[in-house]
């Protein structure tokens, strides 16, 4: 193993222990400071430069690279010699002279709390697979759970009478997420109505089951949310699973929650993919800067 492999490892078993950060996270990071060094060819990597920095990110951007990748190559490269710089293995940082490129925020598109009440409605309770599906609907609204997360939701991990439910999310990382009192009726009723007649005496593990006596899929239950939205009345394009979790945080901001609290029900590791949300939610910062600024 070279010295650059040496210091790369050090640094990306820091980054685990100290940030938590997942295993596709560090892998690229390994990969972006391998290439770097390769890059740099006889030159260590604690003494590049900004310049090196500099015409390395160009180069990238001229082979194809997309923003987004640069932005995360950039942010790579930051960690990495802010890091040196800390620990005293470099006097200055050479990345911080680095401009970031520009990125197209791509913003999510959000259900309004009415259309949310409308897709809620759309399933025929009066069945049990339409009870089922007004189940998963409402919990999903009320944790803002990854669709992944739902349709692998097992009976041991929901804790009816606490009202939550246990989640292992990406990177193995659990967390506990409550859920209010709508949705713990609804599930009450699945579990007491309709699960026991979906499933006609056959064993499952899974919460939320098929006709086929196994889970639910997140394809199957993307066709699902879909022919809801229509029965509702709401528009298809760009709806999924995913919409009712975008749903879910920028509700809770428009009502006042802390962005900490909303980055912890959502499984965020960095506050900064949280974030996104109150750019949807500006409206809500626009009242509070009127209502609590002097020159409001």
């Amino acid at each position: 193993m070279s010295n650059s492999d040496h210091i790369i490892e050090a640094f990306i078993g820091r980054l685990w222990l100290e940030h938590g950060l997942s295993d596709n996270t560090l892998a690229a990071y390994r990969a972006d400071l391998k290439f770097f060094a390769a890059w740099l060819q006889d030159k260590p990597l604690p003494a590049a430069n900004a310049a090196d920095i500099s015409a390395y990110m160009l180069l990238r951007q001229q082979q194809g690279l997309a923003a987004r990748s640069s932005a995360r190559l950039l942010s790579c490269l930051r960690r990495f010699y802010a890091d040196l710089t800390q620990r005293r293995e470099i006097e200055t940082d050479p990345a911080t002279l680095i401009d970031a490129p520009k990125l197209a925020r791509r913003l999510p598109g959000v259900l309004s709390e009415t259309d949310v009440e409308l897709l809620l409605q759309a399933p025929n309770t009066e069945h049990s697979l339409g009870l089922r599906d007004r189940a998963m609907l409402e919990l999903l609204y009320a944790t803002g759970l990854r669709v992944t997360e739902l349709v692998e939701l097992s009976l041991q991990q929901l804790h009816m009478r606490q009202g939550c439910v246990r989640i292992i999310g990406k990177g193995d990382k659990e967390r506990l997420t409550p859920f209010g009192e709508e949705a713990r009726e609804w599930l009450e009723r699945y579990a007491r109505e309709a699960r026991p007649n979906i499933l006609h005496g056959r064993q499952c593990d899974y919460l939320f089951v098929t006709q086929r006596g196994d889970k639910m899929t997140r394809q199957a239950f993307w066709h699902i949310i879909k022919n809801y939205a229509k029965l509702a009345g709401l528009r298809t394009e760009g709806l999924s699973p995913h919409t009712l979790r975008h749903a879910f945080a920028t509700h809770l901001l428009n009502h006042g929650a802390d962005l900490r609290v909303v980055q912890l029900l959502l499984g965020h590791a960095d506050l900064s993919t949280t974030q996104i949300y109150t750019h949807i939610a500006q409206h809500r910062l626009k009242q509070l800067h009127t209502q609590f600024h002097p020159r409001g």
